[in-house]
């Protein structure tokens, strides 16, 4: 038996050695314990390979029902604590302070002297209330920039958790948050740069039956998935609540940043994009790889035309797109605009 169980000590040591997520190293001792449990059912009393691992097939079964146990239970735990997280939203009540302290004043010295912002431009940051959908690749810079910015309540949706393969460009984790909420993870590495921001994490999935509501609560959104049913999804509330909605994208050298905001004429995300690629002409980052830093660039401009629209300054990217290619180090920017048979803002819309 001490055999086995070093041999599934081995299998999770080498897979995390490696970056294998849990689920696969799970697998793996799982296809262990199924192997051993053959063993004992169809070789005679004796065999060799039964001596080897335990004898008898009765203490496999009772460490692998108590496992059993011990999965229900937790998988329960977290059922319950999902549907607490969906019931019980963060405090919108919960605002930041009125006014700049000391501390504050010094730490946003350098947008207060900036002419387009100013004090007037810091305190629209401190009132502005931002929901920021996913915590990933792009959300991760996103969140970092807004919270050390000042922008007083930030908002972040996203139902996946922190694991090995994203620390390679998600760059608001830590190894040590390996395994917990993304949202979790993210709100601690915020409220630790910034104390003085408010983080409401929701560990869910945006979905139909809470995109209205949650969007209500907010000045703005910025879209950071990597699926496109909560692309449109996003795209479609936004428009019927009118408000902005930054969007960005990433694909392996390559990324592009606009905002669709058909409220003030320009276009939005289904009128430049109809509809969803097929699946092999779209491939995730997972699948196509994605370069470490490009999430950071076009994250930190997601932030950028963030502020730009809360305080008013300079020109956002309204009917425009920003296509930025790190491989040969070009960026181009192009015209976009409202198509009128769109189904979400344009005159389909309205029949």
């Amino acid at each position: 038996m001490l055999l086995v169980l070093a041999m599934a000590a081995a299998l999770w040591g080498i897979g995390g050695a490696m970056g294998a997520p849990r689920t696969t190293r799970l697998t793996m001792i799982g296809a262990l314990y199924v192997g051993v449990l053959i063993i004992h059912l169809t070789l005679p009393d004796g065999s060799p390979l039964r001596m080897a691992t335990g004898e008898s097939a009765a203490l496999w079964l009772i460490l692998g029902g108590f496992a059993v146990l011990v999965f229900a239970y937790r998988r329960i735990l977290l059922a319950l604590r999902r549907r607490a997280e969906v019931t019980q939203a963060p405090d919108m009540e919960a605002a930041p302070k009125p006014g700049f302290s000391e501390a504050e004043l010094n730490r946003y010295a350098r947008h207060i002297v900036l002419r387009e912002i100013g004090g007037p431009g810091q305190k629209r940051l401190k009132e502005a209330k931002v929901l920021v959908i996913g915590a990933g690749g792009l959300g991760a810079p996103a969140l970092q920039y807004l919270a050390a910015a000042g922008v007083g309540s930030i908002g972040v949706i996203d139902d996946d958790a922190v694991e090995n393969a994203n620390l390679q460009r998600q760059v608001i984790h830590k190894d040590a948050a390996i395994g917990t909420p993304k949202v979790f993870s993210a709100q601690a590495e915020m409220t630790a740069q910034n104390p003085y921001v408010i983080v409401r994490p929701y560990h869910r999935r945006l979905t139909e039956e809470i995109a209205a509501d949650l969007f209500a609560d907010y000045d703005l959104v910025l879209d950071g998935t990597d699926n496109f049913d909560t692309r449109y999804l996003a795209n479609r509330v936004a428009v019927a609540q009118k408000m902005p909605l930054i969007s960005g994208a990433l694909s392996q050298w390559e990324g592009q940043l606009s905002i669709f905001d058909p409220a003030q004429d320009a276009p939005c995300y289904q009128c430049i994009f109809p509809q969803a690629p097929a699946p092999e002409l779209a491939p995730s980052c997972a699948e196509a790889g994605v370069l470490s830093p490009l999430p950071g660039v076009i994250g930190a401009m997601m932030a950028s035309e963030a502020i730009k629209l809360i305080t008013g300054a300079g020109t956002v990217l309204r009917g425009q797109m920003v296509i930025y290619d790190a491989l040969y180090g070009e960026s181009r920017t192009i015209s976009i605009a409202r198509r009128p048979e769109c189904p979400i803002c344009g005159n389909a819309a309205d029949r």
